[in-house]
Formats: structure tokens, C-alpha cells, sequence
């Protein structure tokens, strides 16, 4: 039996962690986004957990405190972690972002496949003054976003953009 080594392939520059971390606005937003959530899943549990029978609520009970667990842990930790891995990156050539804080997510796109650019600002972003922008590219793998940027920056990202109003494209 022949064993063929495989030949050395050249795959060029490392992949680099984008040059632009999002607000530090963004780490109240997300604490109050996930607090949010967190007092909205414990009223359900309660609710739950009050109109059940004794027999249920006996089984039921340590798993509703289990969730009640995670979800103060997610409100601790996750704020935190998720601020230190989102990343974003406008070059002249692409767009690129990274995002997660269990697992993470890096996403490239030319720029020359792009096809529009969105900013989208909930409530709670506004409070924080923050925005995402959403770039939809001709790609089966979905929308890039550039979450929690300062409005003033997002604004100056969607209006220079390729092909925007306002700049030639």
C-alpha cells in the first residue's frame, strides 16, 4: 500500500480578527435586552409552575430553576464575552464581521456582492443610541450585520457605502 503525502498549499494570509469593536454602549443594551427576556421567561415559568399540579410541580420545579440559572449566568456573562468577539470591517474591497459568544461566526463578502445596505434601530438601541447595519448580499448564507454601532457611525457607514444615494457606485 502507497501512502500519497499531500502536497503544500499556500493558502495565504491568516484570517485576522476585524480592526472595529462595536460601541461600549452596547454592553448596557444587550444586559438590558437579555434582563428583558430573562424577566419575561421567569413570569412564564411562575405562571406555569403556579397552575400545575402538586405532582407535576414537584419534577417540574427543578427544571424551571435550572432555566432561571442559565439565565441569570446569560445575563452575567454573556454581555460581557459577546462585547469582546463582535467585530466589524469596511475595506474598500470587502465587508467582513464577526459575531458570537458561545460560538463564533465570521462572515466576508465582496463588496462587489452587495446589494443593499440597512439600518435598523429597535427601541432599546435608540435608548442607547446604537444601530445595526444589515448587508444583504447575494449569498445563500443570509445578511452580514454590523451590530450596535453608534447612530452618527452607522449613519457615516450606510451613507459612504458603494452605490449608496449620495456617492457615486
Amino acid at each position: 500500500m502507497t501512502v500519497v503525502q499531500p502536497e503544500h498549499v499556500d493558502v495565504g494570509p491568516a484570517l485576522r480578527e476585524p480592526a472595529h469593536q462595536v460601541s461600549p454602549r452596547a454592553l448596557r443594551c444587550w444586559v438590558v435586552q437579555n434582563f428583558i427576556g430573562s424577566v419575561l421567561t421567569w413570569g412564564v415559568l411562575f405562571t406555569i409552575h403556579w397552575f400545575l399540579p402538586d405532582s407535576w410541580a414537584r419534577w417540574l420545579g427543578p427544571l424551571f430553576v435550572l432555566i432561571m440559572v442559565y439565565n441569570v449566568l446569560e445575563l452575567i456573562l454573556e454581555p460581557t464575552i459577546r462585547y469582546r468577539r463582535t467585530r466589524w470591517e469596511v475595506t474598500g474591497e470587502r465587508v467582513f464581521s464577526q459575531t458570537g459568544w458561545l460560538s463564533r461566526e465570521q462572515r466576508i463578502a465582496p463588496l462587489s456582492r452587495v446589494q443593499t445596505v440597512d439600518t435598523e434601530r429597535g427601541p432599546i438601541m435608540r435608548l442607547f443610541r446604537l444601530a445595526n447595519v444589515t448587508v444583504t448580499t447575494a449569498s445563500a448564507a443570509g445578511p452580514i450585520t454590523l451590530p450596535c454601532l453608534d447612530t452618527d457611525l452607522a449613519d457615516r457607514v450606510t451613507a459612504t457605502w458603494p452605490g449608496s444615494p449620495g456617492r457615486p457606485g
